[in-house]
């Protein structure tokens, strides 16, 4: 017979697993996004990363496992930049990520370059904003951002439109962020 403890870890681990097989990408995305250097945005993984596994023996099944992983990773987030841990660099064209390949490279360097513009116009959102885009961008609904965030779902949807309008506005006057 296996030990309660024993069950509970096993428990914990297999929701890890599943947790992680879908929700991984995500999570290494969020702590690129809020964290710029390569390796304080690790070290932000690994954070939410453990945070999930220990939060996991307490997951009762009453919300989505995606919602409960997407809340650990916006704590633990929020709590990192509270504690004033972000860069101020800008993104290298290295840290920008993988941009489909053009046969035209100097399309290619545009979209590169367009994406760092993007990158760092969300950088200057407030924490709550940018946490709002982030998830948005994830392409999670609002009524998900809403429970992830403490917001209401209306307001998750009032602050995406309004944030896209800034952003655009900001993107076509030219602003470098």
């Amino acid at each position: 017979m296996t030990a309660p403890n024993e069950q509970t870890a096993k428990a914990q681990d297999r929701l890890y697993a599943e947790a992680c097989s879908g929700h991984a990408p995500a999570i290494a995305r969020l702590a690129r996004a809020i964290e710029r250097d390569g390796d304080r945005a690790r070290d932000l993984e690994q954070d939410i990363h453990l945070a999930l596994w220990r939060s996991l023996a307490g997951f009762d099944g009453r919300c989505a496992l995606g919602t409960w992983v997407y809340r650990v990773a916006h704590n633990v987030a929020a709590t990192h930049a509270a504690r004033g841990a972000r860069s101020a660099r800008l993104v290298t064209l290295e840290e920008a990520g993988d941009l489909p390949t053009n046969a035209n490279p100097e399309v290619e360097a545009g979209e590169v370059q367009t994406l760092t513009r993007i990158r760092a116009l969300i950088m200057t959102l407030e924490p709550a904003d940018r946490s709002v885009m982030l998830l948005y961008l994830e392409g999670l609904e609002a009524r998900v951002i809403a429970e992830i965030t403490g917001l209401s779902s209306t307001n998750v949807a009032v602050k995406v439109h309004r944030i896209k309008a800034m952003l655009t506005r900001h993107f076509a006057q030219g602003d470098p962020a």
